[in-house]
């Protein structure tokens, strides 16, 4: 319901027709056998369009609707294993990150570690390195494998067609394999090292 006095009015054609009382828009909008839809509410005067306001609604929900369509949505899927992983159990891990990449789905490798499992991080590491072997062929590694508090996590996404060759993938693991960590995990490899020796 509009509330006010006089309105602007934009005919049935796109038209500007002025400024006119309510009653003379509502009286257009009879004739034209549409609706009378008040555009700008807060202008002064508000702005008002004569139009059929169910072809309206039904044109903005389907502008939203393919506006919705045109976003890209990133979708990331988690894989988790531990140093203890069997082979079998891996495998079947690795089966499922490959489908994912296939449908371009991103894929988080994550290896948590437990008590002390944690001082042997070149076994994670080993994991990660095999399993981004296997999905050479489908995956590249957007993010190397990086240590982050109890857990070493790889992220992989989905090759691009034609980008690069086997022998620059397998360069590429190797340069990206390395770990990035704290002074204190550092300080924790160099002990378990010297207690070995």
């Amino acid at each position: 319901m509009i509330k006010v006095a006089e309105v602007r009015l934009i005919g049935p054609q796109n038209e500007n027709i002025g400024v006119v009382p309510i009653q003379k828009a509502l009286q257009i909008a009879r004739e034209a056998e549409l609706d009378l839809v008040e555009v700008a509410p807060n202008s002064e005067p508000p702005v008002c369009r004569v139009m059929d306001f169910g072809k309206f609604l039904y044109e903005r929900t389907k502008k939203e609707r393919e506006a919705r369509k045109a976003q890209t949505k990133i979708e990331i899927k988690e894989t988790r294993l531990r140093p203890k992983t069997g082979d079998n159990h891996r495998e079947f891990k690795v089966r499922d990150a490959r489908r994912w990449l296939q449908s371009g789905i991103k894929v988080r490798v994550t290896v948590r570690f437990r008590g002390r499992e944690i001082t042997y991080p070149e076994l994670a590491l080993e994991d990660l390195r095999e399993i981004a072997e296997s999905l050479q062929d489908v995956a590249e590694i957007e993010q190397a494998p990086n240590m982050e508090g109890k857990t070493m996590y790889m992220m992989l996404t989905a090759k691009r067609p034609g980008a690069g060759t086997a022998k620059q993938s397998e360069k590429d693991l190797e340069t990206k394999s390395e770990v990035k960590s704290s002074t204190k995990f550092e300080a924790r490899e160099t002990e378990a090292a010297v207690k070995v020796n």
